[in-house]
């Protein structure tokens, strides 16, 4: 069953909202006065895939990094080693 709610309450009460869907429940927002979208809960079947299909992990390098890491090395960091 879905719970019907428009924006300003969105935005006011997010992290309520955010429990209830994580808890199960379905809300159709509304935006002056018509659906404009659906809050559901993942389904955890939800594959993110490897990280070599990310645009942004394949993304070339860009500027300087003020760290003294390379780019290599900031990619370790946020994806981890590739393959695994």
């Amino acid at each position: 069953m879905s719970t019907t709610i428009n924006v300003k309450t969105l935005r006011h009460e997010m992290r309520r909202i955010v429990d209830r869907v994580r808890e199960g429940e379905n809300f159709t927002v509304l935006y002056r006065s018509r659906p404009a979208f659906r809050i559901v809960p993942v389904d955890g079947s939800v594959d993110p895939g490897p990280a070599e299909t990310d645009p942004l992990y394949g993304a070339p390098a860009v500027g300087r990094s003020s760290d003294g890491l390379a780019a290599a090395d900031h990619d370790r960091i946020l994806y981890g080693e590739p393959g695994t």
